[in-house]
Parts: structure tokens; sequence; C-alpha cells
């Protein structure tokens, strides 16, 4: 197997059975550490990183098959590949959430800080818009010595991402659609944002969605940071949904996130977008933070008057992954 093939492999594997195969998964494990292992690789420095973070994904996945119990928890599938964690059904609708890398423990710290202080400052009648953290606890690995910080989570069944949605609809989708998403994502920043928390991260694989109920959870708080500071690293292949102030290192705050949630939200519009949801949409995302909405709850209420200024009272609108 070439390195290129294998890069691709882990790449695209959503699940345990994706990238090892069922007939022969160790033979498959072999396969992939042999094109991915650091030791043959090229000098190329770009395919070096791909291959390395490819290599260590592959590694932590396949000793993670190996185990069976993690603390009070017994592994099950695999449910879900992060951007540096790994999730496991673990039963009673929680997922485990392992890190990949030892390194990355400050960010699994900064999920559980940040959800810890939405559920004791947010407003209780819209904590589902955010997962629960259920616990959180240290696991060394007994061969390397390796310790890693592990996260708990519940979680809810029906849930799609973003790009599950632009899938199904590659031309986009009706601005009436996109705008319950809107709605809910703005519920869900202001719920952080009175907390003091900002997300940090709000990009479509962390949007979540339940059609049939028109539910919605921003997931994946590793990013987060305290309103006023730095968020805290990018996530890679993303840096163009960034607004200006993350990559110059600045204070971050509530219109960040806005900014990066007008960016999901316009990336599902088809061509028909109205006008006036466009330029709602253009002052949401101005240069500078200072000249953004700073207050999520306000801004829906903005929005909600353009939606009726176009569409009248609201009304449900059904909606489905199988156009």
């Amino acid at each position: 197997m070439r390195t290129a093939e294998a890069i691709g492999l882990v790449t695209a594997a959503r699940t345990d059975t994706d990238l090892f195969g069922t007939d022969q998964p160790a033979r498959r494990y072999r396969e992939l550490v042999a094109a991915l292992h650091p030791d043959r690789l090229t000098a190329d420095p770009a395919v070096r990183a791909e291959a390395l973070d490819a290599f260590i994904h592959v590694t932590t996945r396949w000793q993670a098959r190996q185990v069976t119990v993690l603390g009070d928890y017994r592994l099950g599938a695999l449910a879900h590949s992060g951007d540096l964690a790994d999730l496991y059904d673990v039963g009673d609708d929680r997922l485990l959430k392992l890190p990949r890398r030892p390194t990355d423990n400050d960010l699994m710290a900064r999920e559980a800080h940040a959800l810890h202080t939405i559920a004791e400052r947010g407003d209780p009648r819209y904590l589902p818009y955010v997962p629960r953290l259920v616990d959180e606890f240290r696991h060394s690995d007994a061969a390397t010595g390796a310790e890693r910080r592990i996260n708990v989570l519940a979680t809810a069944p029906g849930l799609h991402d973003l790009d599950a949605v632009r899938r199904a609809y590659p031309d986009g989708l009706d601005a009436r659609d996109v705008a319950w998403m809107w709605r809910r994502l703005l519920v869900a920043l202001g719920l952080a944002h009175r907390a003091g928390v900002v997300h940090g991260a709000v990009l479509p694989r962390h949007v979540l969605i339940e059609p049939a109920a028109h539910g919605v959870v921003l997931v994946d708080w590793c990013f987060s940071a305290p309103v006023g500071s730095t968020i805290p690293a990018m996530v890679p292949g993303y840096q163009d949904w960034y607004p200006p102030e993350v990559f110059q290192k600045r204070q971050c705050g509530p219109g960040t996130d806005i900014w990066m949630a007008t960016r999901c939200m316009t990336s599902l519009l088809n061509r028909h977008a109205p006008r006036e949801v466009l330029t709602f949409a253009q002052g949401c995302r101005q240069r500078f933070l200072k000249d953004r909405p700073d207050d999520a709850w306000r801004l829906l209420r903005e929005f909600d008057k353009v939606l009726g200024r176009l569409y009248g009272p609201r009304t449900f609108r059904p909606f489905t992954l199988t156009p």
C-alpha cells in the first residue's frame, strides 16, 4: 500500500470497519502502519505531516480496539472520529471521547471546563443545545505510560452534522430551511456567551441537527475559551473559516462565534437566497470584532424581524435529509 493511498483511506474512514475492514483487520492494520511509518516517509514536509497524523490515528484506534475497559466504561463500537479524538459507544446513550494524542489533554480539559461552566451558569431551558458532560477522568496506557484525559458525554439519536446536510442538498437549501437551523444555533451561542464561554470552532462538522424535530446541538468544545481570551488552536483544514482575530491571536468574543456561525449558515443557502438574508449575514461578518454583533440572543430577535418581513408568521416547515 502506498503512503498516499493509506492517508486517503484513514482520512475517509468514519468507523473501524471502514478503516480495518472485516475480513483480516490485523493484516490491514499492518499494511497501514507500514505505509505510514515515519521511518519510511519522503522528505516532503507536507506529506510527512499528513502521514504522521494518519499513523497516530491508526495506531490509537487499533489500540482502542484491543482495550475493552477504560475507567468504569466498556468500549463499544467507534461512533465518530473527531478532530482530535475518537468517540466510542459505552451504552446508556453515552459516548466516551478518547484523544488520539496525550498532547491534546489540555484541549480535552477545555471542553470539560466549558461544559461545566455552561451547565452551572446557563439557562436550564437551553442546556439541550450543548452536550452534557457525564464524567471525566484520566487513563494511563499500561504499555507506554502515556496519560490521556477522557470525557464521557451524553448523546441523542438521529443527529447529523451540517456536512451531511450539504451532501444531501448539493445545490443548497431554501432560506426557510436554513432559518430554523440558524435560529437554534444562535440560541446555543447565546447560552454559552451568557456563561462567559466562546466555542471557538463553530464549523459544519460541529453543528448537529435532528431533522424531524428541528433540533440543534453544538458539539466539540475542545477549542473553547473564556470571553476576552484567545482561541487555543484552529481545526486543521478549516483555516479559511476563522475570523481575523483568531489568526492574529487577539482577544475573542461572542462575535467570533457569530462570524463562524454565519459562515456555516450561508454555506447552506441556495442561489435564490433573499437579498435581505444575505445583507443580515454580511452584518454578522464584519472584519473587526468590535464592528460585529456581540449578543446572539439579541441578534436572534433581529433575525426574526427579517424573517417576519420576508415570510410572515413562523410556521413549522418539515425537513428531511432524503430530498
